[in-house]
């Protein structure tokens, strides 16, 4: 019987400040999925447009949703993780340097989301953190409170262990090859005080995330096409 993506999710039905909601059915996140796993009931899939967040590194083979008919566009959040560059030593500066070197990318991403009528799935490989940095902007620029976000971000640590499951070499691959995807040591877990990190850097803005996000490549057109995509 083909698998649940681990760690998927609906993004929608969190409130706004002003009193809207954000619509069910637009944006999913995810570990990264595999061809023969089943959608969500209720929901449309293979989803219209898939956000892949990983590096080409992470995905020699192509896409797996690909050849069902989902739009691929791949915008990678750590690609400034290049050989012969310092790893980040927690997640609070793997978090920092995505704010810090793939800002043009999260631009990229809401201008994307906001243009798409289809579902749309966001995920990197866990799901966990490139994917919690970009959905966490999403709903802070609708206008869901600091504490959804976070309480969203959290949901992934009921899915660890299917994450892991998801990430883990098959069993049947010679000893010699490596995994397509790794955790540095001390990174598989969830860091609220990684997310709030990032929380913070938008709040402090003087014109708030909107302010950020306009700074660092960002249109209001965009925010308004945002805001008319994700708002119930």
């Amino acid at each position: 019987m083909p698998d649940l993506t681990p760690n998927l999710r609906d993004i929608g039905g969190r409130p706004t400040t002003d009193g809207r909601t954000v619509a069910t059915g637009r944006v999913l996140r995810s570990a990264v999925p595999h061809a023969d796993d089943h959608g969500p009931d209720g929901h449309d899939w293979p989803p219209a447009l898939v956000i892949d967040l990983r590096s080409p590194s992470e995905s020699r083979a192509g896409h797996p949703l690909e050849a069902a008919g989902s739009r691929v566009v791949n915008v990678p959040l750590l690609a400034a993780l290049r050989p012969g560059v310092a790893p980040a030593e927690s997640l609070a500066m793997l978090y920092r340097i995505v704010l810090d070197d793939a800002a043009h990318e999260l631009v990229r991403l809401v201008d994307e989301v906001s243009r798409e009528t289809g579902t749309v799935l966001i995920h990197c490989a866990a799901g966990k953190d490139r994917t919690g940095i970009a959905v966490a902007l999403l709903l802070r620029l609708v206008g869901v409170p600091r504490d959804e976000v976070l309480h969203d971000y959290r949901l992934t640590e009921h899915a660890l262990v299917e994450i892991d499951r998801r990430l883990r070499p098959p069993t049947s691959a010679p000893a010699s090859a490596a995994p397509g995807h790794t955790y540095p040591p001390g990174f598989a877990h969830v860091s609220p005080e990684a997310i709030d990190a990032v929380l913070d850097v938008w709040d402090e803005h003087p014109a708030g995330v909107e302010g950020w996000f306009v700074e660092v490549g960002g249109t209001s057109a965009s925010l308004d096409q945002l805001r008319r995509t994700l708002l119930a």
